[in-house]
């Protein structure tokens, strides 16, 4: 009974956790591609609606992501590229509906978050995925005063892995992807 007793003391003398959670802000998270077309142009592309969590406990140095993708979202400024997009050829929203991105790995330089860590899935088919921060800041929003944290992320990857291969090689199978968030704290 001591034992339990001094277990309980202990757990509760321990600092707690300082993780927190925030909210992606789908006005201000937009995951983007870029694209070689025929050799002559990056092609880019945007999705408009993205949800999702991060958690982030700065001083252990760990966080979490889960982030979903509306893929039938997607926004090239080019009403009949989209609707090609959308079908079997690229992104089949009928049968995938979403991309995810999942992470329980954080990198961290100092405060400031250097990469996160994950799995991305498209098409059904998932792959490991590092999303490097080329920049990262947390502090009190200019207005509304409520904390939050946001980024730019980069990674590339290859469509084909996912299973994307039409027009490959005429349209690049390396893609960039960017991430732009802002989350507020929940």
């Amino acid at each position: 009974m001591k034992r339990l007793a001094l277990l309980a003391a202990l757990a509760a003398a321990l600092p707690a956790t300082a993780s927190e959670t925030y909210s992606l802000d789908a006005r201000h998270t937009f995951p983007s591609f870029e694209v070689n077309h025929l050799g002559f142009s990056i092609q880019r592309g945007r999705f408009n609606r993205t949800s999702g969590k991060v958690t982030l406990d700065l001083a252990a140095k760990k966080g979490t992501a889960d982030i979903t993708i509306d893929a039938a979202s997607i926004d090239t400024g080019l009403d009949k590229l989209e609707e090609h997009l959308i079908r079997e050829d690229f992104f089949n929203v009928a049968k995938y509906p979403t991309i995810t991105f999942r992470s329980d790995t954080f990198d961290f330089e100092g405060d400031k978050v250097k990469s996160v860590i994950g799995e991305l899935t498209m098409l059904g088919v998932t792959k490991p995925v590092t999303l490097a921060a080329s920049y990262f800041n947390c502090g009190a929003h200019p207005v509304n005063k409520k904390k939050m944290c946001g980024g730019d992320f980069v990674a590339t990857l290859k469509r084909t892995d996912f299973g994307m291969k039409y027009a490959v090689p005429a349209v690049a199978d390396e893609v960039t992807l960017r991430i732009q968030v802002e989350a507020f704290k929940d």
